[in-house]
């Protein structure tokens, strides 16, 4: 008797559980999924495809500190009259036994700063400052809604040694990462 009344105690129980579950799954799920960048990677060489007119754009890999590796691009259009931009950046960092974590940045409308007569690393060329917002992530320390920013360098005069930055708060601090030298290819405005 005993046993009996366990047993269906125990059924019951395993049945709200599974309810509950699955109620949160319903409510969850679609949110979660919505949390995974959603960036198609880019092989080519110099910007990528579908760019504006005038566009920015970058495709960007390098070795990074600790054992890591990112890979990043991003395109979009701009305005310099303005002082507007559009356009979406995406970066992958990998380390070994860690795997991957991606996020997905959207450029905030207006530019911070720009300037034709920038220098960096030694290299005249155009700079490009943006805010940035995370849209996506699977990086569980860089949250949709973190602010950050973006500083986009190309050189200029057959120079080749472009740049892009990304400035983040310490708890992204995985996603705060340099890309420069030949093996960035950057197109930043004016051309």
């Amino acid at each position: 008797m005993r046993s009996a009344v366990f047993r269906r105690r125990w059924m019951i129980l395993t049945a709200l559980v599974v309810a509950v579950v699955s109620v949160g799954t319903a409510r969850l799920g679609p949110a979660a999924a919505s949390a995974e960048p959603t960036c198609s990677h880019y092989s080519g060489s110099g910007i990528p495809p579908g760019s504006g007119i005038p566009p920015w754009g970058f495709h960007a890999t390098q070795s990074l500190s600790g054992h890591r590796h990112g890979y990043s691009h991003g395109w979009g259009n701009i305005d310099l009259d303005a002082s507007t931009i559009s356009g979406r950046i995406c970066q992958y960092v990998s380390q070994p036994g860690a795997g991957t974590r991606a996020i997905a940045v959207q450029l905030q409308r207006h530019i911070v700063y720009h300037t034709h007569d920038g220098q960096m690393w030694g290299y005249a060329g155009n700079i490009i400052k943006v805010n940035v917002k995370v849209i996506a992530s699977s990086d569980p320390k860089c949250p949709v809604g973190t602010l950050g920013r973006v500083t986009m360098y190309g050189s200029y005069n057959g120079v080749r040694s472009d740049s892009i930055q990304f400035f983040f708060n310490s708890g992204c601090w995985y996603q705060s990462n340099l890309y420069k030298g030949p093996q960035v290819d950057a197109q930043v405005p004016p051309l």
